[in-house]
């Protein structure tokens, strides 16, 4: 094995920090800062010092060993890129403010690439003619950027950072479905190597599209995704892809609807009190916008609407919530008493839970009234059933009926059967083995390289620091020099000794700097191994440390080689 490097830090550009930076707001933010790991730029845009570009490189790394050894092919394509493949496929508006556009000096839009999957598209349609050419998979390790509203949490939510996106190509959806088990399965040895706490998720394919779609979630308390997981089967989804099924109930017994009158009941809250009924028996009837069309959405009374999953049902129409001026439009919709049944000219759509044959006290559109025993499919008709009501804990797995556990979580990764979406809007076809075009289908594949940096500090940092896996530390071993001359000898013999045996290897021989500010510094980067020239080391003896069981034991330096390099 070749010599690694010694790195010394009274040579290394990494100043650690006391104090947590006053806006940081999640753990990895803090410690990546004050570890000398990473430094803001600007909103959203960090850069990496030394130690954390060898974190970062770590990742690709294990990333791209793992691409490679499933048949995938790395290229490299621009970030810059032009409007018209993305215009081609939509996403050019989809993507809406969160995508970067920019102009040349003649007045040609561009974007800067937020995911890749036109330009790979296109890439194939130049390169690729026949079905002999195909399956095909290739990926890059790039930047990445998009505007982020309010870029926040340190590297977790930012405008730029490193991904790895791969697609595959395949002439037929059977070949499509093996190319993506492929991923997934290289996907978890990719976060089994990393060291990541990590659940697969079903998901949404949002502005993607295509078809089944999977994410990779980190638990931590850092995250903004919220997912959901079932503790009796195997039943793990994000609550954006929760959903339930629609269970139709004998309604042939309830009464005839009623109207009831209810003067100054124009809430949930309100018109339960008046009754002296619970929240849940009562049926909620939310008005959006859709593209400009008026549609009611329906759940139970107690439930909240989950406005993600009603813009997920209808992308990529933009829905918006009505306002006075559309009330005023419309006099026949009386705000605060909007029911479903009698509604013209408006789309009625209910979550699961207002299946047919339930019986609900809802609004009679009215100024004052309600009507009860209004049931679904005798009183009124659903045009679509969709499970758009927030997730709750507790709520029945759809696979068991167990109630649900709902964890945040970080999204590490995330996989895509595109089908033909970007296949159709952009021509791609192949010559079959009958000599006739075929249209070919997709996947869309993607880690957050730099995301996973932050998902691990999240998730192995303790109260002293970073603690980092040893297979994505900046170094295998931190050695400390406690201070006195004799002490930085030996330091420097053992690290030189280290290196030679081809570890990677970090020594403090900061002078001037107190040994235990030095302490505190190894604990605080987080390398896995510490080994310390200190009191003993007149004698030949060092103190090795664990740094995430704390275990400690005292050495010479023929031992700590045999440890080190065992």
């Amino acid at each position: 094995m070749a010599n690694a490097p010694v790195q010394r830090m009274s040579q290394l550009m990494a100043k650690t920090l006391r104090d947590d930076p006053a806006d940081a707001e999640v753990l990895s933010h803090k410690l990546l800062v004050r570890a000398g790991y990473v430094r803001r730029t600007a909103a959203g845009i960090w850069s990496w010092l030394p130690l954390g570009k060898k974190v970062l490189a770590n990742v690709e790394r294990i990333v791209r060993e793992e691409m490679d050894a499933v048949g995938a092919q790395e290229v490299s394509l621009p970030a810059l890129l032009p409007r018209e493949p993305y215009e081609a496929t939509g996403r050019w508006d989809e993507y809406g403010a969160e995508l970067f556009r920019l102009q040349d000096r003649k007045g040609g839009d561009y974007l800067l690439g937020p995911t890749h999957e036109e330009i790979f598209t296109l890439l194939v349609k130049d390169q690729c003619s026949s079905y002999k050419d195909l399956p095909v998979i290739l990926y890059q390790i790039q930047t990445k950027f998009r505007d982020e509203a309010r870029p926040r949490a340190g590297i977790l939510r930012g405008r730029e950072f490193l991904m790895k996106d791969s697609y595959s190509f395949d002439t037929e959806d059977e070949g499509l479905a093996q190319s993506y088990a492929v991923h997934r399965q290289a996907y978890q040895r990719i976060f089994e190597r990393l060291g990541l706490d990590y659940r697969i998720c079903a998901a949404t394919a949002g502005a993607m599209g295509g078809s089944k779609s999977e994410e990779f979630l980190a638990p931590a308390e850092a995250g903004e995704d919220t997912f959901a997981d079932c503790p009796n089967c195997d039943f793990a989804a994000n609550t954006e892809a929760v959903y339930q099924e629609v269970k139709a109930v004998d309604g042939s017994a309830v009464p005839a609807a009623e109207e009831i009158p209810t003067p100054d009941t124009p809430t949930i809250e309100t018109l339960a009190a008046s009754l002296g009924v619970p929240a849940s028996a009562t049926l909620k009837n939310l008005l959006v916008k859709v593209d400009g069309e008026i549609v009611a959405v329906g759940v139970p009374g107690d439930r909240e609407v989950d406005m993600d999953k009603v813009e997920a049902h209808f992308a990529p129409a933009v829905v918006e919530l009505v306002t006075e001026t559309d009330f005023a439009a419309r006099p026949d919709l009386v705000r605060g008493y909007v029911g479903p049944q009698g509604l013209e000219k408006v789309t009625y759509i209910a979550d699961p839970r207002v299946a047919p044959g339930t019986s609900w006290i809802t609004g009679a559109n009215k100024d004052g009234m309600h009507a009860k025993n209004v049931v679904a499919g005798r009183d009124f008709e659903v045009s679509a059933y969709v499970d758009v009501v927030v997730v709750q804990d507790g709520d029945p797995c759809p696979k068991c009926g167990t109630g649900l556990k709902l964890d945040r979580a970080i999204e590490i990764g995330h996989i895509f059967q595109l089908g033909r979406k970007y296949a159709d809007a952009l021509k791609l076809d192949v010559l079959g083995q009958n000599g006739k075009p075929v249209r070919v289908t997709m996947g869309s594949y993607g880690i957050g390289v730099s995301r996973a940096v932050a998902a691990l500090a999240e998730q192995t940092a303790d109260d002293k620091g970073l603690c980092w896996p040893a297979e994505v530390a900046p170094a295998d071993v931190h050695v400390v020099a406690a201070g006195k001359a004799l002490q930085t000898e030996l330091a420097l013999e053992v690290s030189d000794k280290l290196a030679a045996a081809g570890l990677r290897v970090l020594v403090d021989d900061r002078a001037g700097v107190s040994p235990g500010v030095k302490f505190t510094d190894s604990e605080l980067i987080g390398v896995p191994k510490i080994l310390v020239a200190g009191r003993r080391a007149a004698e030949g003896f060092l103190e090795l440390k664990d740094r995430r069981t704390g275990e400690r034991e005292e050495v010479t330096v023929e031992q700590a080689l045999e440890a080190l390099t065992a």
